[in-house]
């Protein structure tokens, strides 16, 4: 498992980490340097912190400046992994008013990794992150729904960290989150999403107090709505999230239903419920309206006619389907198949080989090296009352993802708020922490936050998601100079079997009116339908297993000739 941690760090990380432990050692010896300074910044946060609607404002504006500032730097970016390619599909279709495209006639050409042609064209993926993707674009750019709602995942977070702890830790808390999740991560600087789950998370788990201390129907709307999020970005993680949460409260309730039944009734029960059931209406008629069933999800359809391979790590892989063209057959037949035997669960050992996966990804990511130190602080943060249920609802959500064979980052972005209100917490026991009388918790919980603020764009937590292939980064050059030539074009992909290459067919929600086409090039199948029926556009040819990928005018390989008897 640490070698797994390990093999994610890179020399310039293993420098800053030693420069931390350095510091780490010189603030047990000096916990009380620059005390002055620190203490000055210290008591202006607290101050600040008391305007508890300002601060969640302010977070999020904060974030929203910082990125944009560093757009010289780090430019808007260029999708490159097929879900990415997938989420936009979902945030054109909306952006144009539809829930799902028509399926398109030559939809064979147009079959693709993470979207369904029949019985309707459209993304594989809950609709949360499309709507985003979606305001993004009537905005301007796509982009500009993702640097919204990460900045919101970090306003959201204070608010929620500001309903379990007192309003200088929460606004620590909440600081943290922008500064680790909210600028440099793959969250704000991709189309994959994290922030919009996350905000999912932290409305359910920040509503939690509230309902219990205030019985606030607005608590419970909220709750509710955060469900709504959960269930329509990731449903699957929302549910291990939310079911303690829902039998905290049924046990709450059941201990009071003597003296307050009624008004727990009237002030959470029935807004919780209203606002699941419209979510809930939703959700079947966006199934409906994709799969024809109110009860079977876009993503289901995907995995039955597409892949082979389960989602669980207790169940058994299909046998290998045929496909025309050598990148799905690659994708589904070796990748997917390849990554389901590495970590599926069918022994000791293979149980321990997907922890090793799962555990050490987590605390890459949201933890390694700053955040991780305050939980030294874990024996007494585990007997900490306030907090036990953050740590039940971790373990259960753990347990629950450890049941699921796929594991990145984002799959735990419903978690988010939970993790940053417990290592908030720890900072606290840590801070509080005395040795021979000396008070070298002050020194190291400072050099946690100072490190936090120093190592925010140098740790690359993206890499952990691996790298595109070579070829993908041409596929953005090749659309922008199609899209400045004149005219419309149909551009065919022809995929080599021995060339390991990314995705390159990814369109336009409207297909036939798009500027231009991308479609494949099948194996023993003919091109002229297509090319007949986008009659009047330019054709061209890209081989993207052939580097530098070029644009070259298209002819059809010669039909095969029957070998003389």
């Amino acid at each position: 498992m640490l070698y797994t941690l390990l093999s994610y760090i890179t020399y310039k990380e293993i420098v800053a980490d030693l420069i931390l432990l350095a510091c780490l050692v010189f603030a047990w010896r000096m916990p009380l340097f620059a005390n002055r300074l620190f203490s000055v910044m210290e008591r202006l946060g607290t101050l600040l912190s008391h305007r508890k609607g300002l601060t969640v404002g302010m977070i999020g504006m904060v974030g929203i400046v910082i990125r944009l500032s560093l757009l010289r730097w780090l430019s808007i970016p260029i999708p490159e992994i097929h879900d990415e390619f997938s989420y936009l599909l979902a945030g054109d279709t909306f952006a144009h008013g539809h829930l799902v495209n028509p399926p398109h006639p030559m939809s064979i050409f147009f079959e693709t990794i993470h979207v369904n042609q029949l019985p309707t064209y459209m993304s594989k993926y809950p609709p949360a992150q499309g709507a985003v993707l979606a305001l993004g674009q009537l905005l301007g750019n796509p982009w500009i729904g993702v640097l919204l709602s990460t900045a919101g995942m970090s306003a959201v977070a204070l608010w929620m960290l500001q309903g379990w702890m007192p309003p200088q830790w929460a606004l620590l808390g909440g600081t943290l989150v922008m500064l680790r999740l909210g600028i440099f991560t793959y969250w704000m600087n991709s189309y994959w999403g994290g922030a919009v789950p996350a905000i999912g998370g932290a409305l359910v788990v920040g509503a939690l107090p509230r309902i219990l201390h205030r019985h606030r129907a607005r608590d419970a709307i909220i709750m509710g709505l955060g469900a709504s999020i959960l269930a329509s970005s990731r449903p699957l993680e929302g549910l291990f999230l939310c079911v303690p949460v829902m039998v905290l409260l049924i046990m709450w309730a059941f201990r009071r239903r003597k003296t307050c039944l009624r008004p727990i009734l009237l002030r959470f029960f029935l807004p919780f419920c209203a606002v699941a059931l419209l979510a809930g209406i939703f959700l079947g008629y966006y199934n409906w309206r994709g799969t024809g069933n109110p009860f079977l999800f876009p993503y289901v359809l995907n995995q039955r006619t597409y892949s082979t391979t389960p989602a669980f790590v207790w169940q058994n892989a299909g046998q290998p389907r045929h496909y025309l063209d050598p990148q799905l057959e690659d994708y589904y037949n070796r990748w997917n198949r390849d990554y389901w035997e590495y970590y599926r669960v069918n022994s000791f050992g293979s149980a321990m080989r997907h922890l090793a996966l799962l555990i050490p990804r987590f605390v890459y990511f949201f933890l390694w090296p700053e955040l991780f130190v305050p939980f030294l602080s874990l024996p007494w943060l585990l007997r900490d009352r306030r907090i036990r249920f953050l740590f039940a609802q971790t373990g259960f959500y753990f347990l629950g993802t450890y049941s699921v064979l796929w594991f990145l980052p984002h799959y735990a972005a419903p978690l988010m708020a939970t993790v940053f209100a417990l290592l908030t917490q720890a900072i606290r026991h840590l801070r509080r922490w005395r040795y021979n009388g000396r008070p070298v918790g002050i020194g190291l919980s400072r050099v946690v936050v100072l490190f936090a603020v120093l190592l925010a764009p140098i740790h690359e937590r993206a890499a952990i998601l691996g790298h595109p292939p070579p070829d993908i980064e041409y596929r953005a050059a090749v659309s922008a100079k199609l899209n400045d030539l004149p005219g419309e074009h149909l551009v065919i992909v022809r995929y080599s079997s021995e060339v390991e290459t990314g995705e390159w067919v990814y369109n336009a929600a409207d297909i036939g009116h798009a500027k231009v086409v991308w479609a494949r090039e099948l194996t023993g199948v003919s091109s002229a339908p297509l090319l007949n029926y986008f009659k009047g556009r330019k054709v061209w040819l890209v081989e993207p297993g052939v580097l530098p990928v070029e644009l070259e005018p298209y002819s059809p390989p010669p039909a095969p000739t029957a070998e003389k008897q």
